[in-house]
């Protein structure tokens, strides 16, 4: 399968997922504003409130703000990073939803000021699909990772690496969407899905991964390099 992003030049643009809730708002906005003009004598509480609103749906636009990224290097056995955000988590951990034994996690958590829409971190086939409901924790807590709405993707690289993918919803979050399907083939550049308002991705890698990025450190989705597999 071909790339399915066309080669553009980097631009900014509103992802889908934001038309509704953006379209809902601007006519809830018009409409409060419209009853603050009429309702107070002084139009000081209008012009107040008004540019609190004109604030408020500038913070959602640039929520659902999409770039479009094209990664520039050779991806064999590159990790890409899924999502802007923070490294939070460095550390080997116990993976017991898919794989049941040891491996390398990396976490990103995106604040509600990141773009939240997720790419995928390697070329390959989709082997697993699995969304979850769950409860609404704080994104960063370690429960977060089994307890909150989240969705799991494993995907095998062309080397025969399997990696999982998991988005997580947060505390603000109240949505994940997920947009691969099982059996199909993919590739970096690719949109994997989005989380709404305030999440993590975690990136589970085999055990003996270089691990390109440390704690603190920012990422860039679809740019920056979180891991190469040791693929023999």
């Amino acid at each position: 399968m071909g790339k399915r992003l066309r080669k553009l030049r980097r631009k900014i643009r509103i992802h889908s997922e934001g038309n509704n809730i953006l379209i809902l708002s601007a006519v809830v906005f018009a409409l409060f504003c419209t009853a603050l003009h009429y309702g107070f004598e002084t139009k000081v509480p209008f012009i107040v409130f008004t540019a609190l609103l004109g604030v408020a749906y500038c913070i959602m636009l640039n929520f659902f703000r999409c770039p479009i990224r094209e990664f520039e290097q050779d991806t064999k056995g590159v990790v890409v990073a899924p999502a802007d955000g923070k490294i939070v988590v460095v550390e080997e951990v116990e993976e017991n939803e898919y794989f049941h034994d040891r491996r390398l996690m990396v976490s990103i958590f995106m604040n509600l000021f990141n773009v939240h829409a997720n790419w995928i971190p390697i070329d390959g086939h989709v082997k697993l699909v699995r969304h979850h409901d769950g409860n609404y924790h704080m994104a960063w807590l370690p429960k977060a990772s089994i307890e909150n709405e989240r969705s799991t993707i494993v995907i095998t690289s062309p080397e025969g690496e399997d990696i999982l993918v998991r988005q997580i919803a947060g505390a603000v979050a109240r949505r994940v969407v997920t947009y691969l399907e099982e059996g199909e083939e993919y590739e970096i550049d690719e949109h994997l899905g989005f989380i709404k308002f305030g999440s993590r991705v975690d990136v589970y890698l085999p055990l003996g991964t270089e691990v390109c990025v440390e704690l603190g450190q920012k990422t860039t989705g679809n740019e920056t390099v979180i891991a190469k597999l040791n693929s023999k």
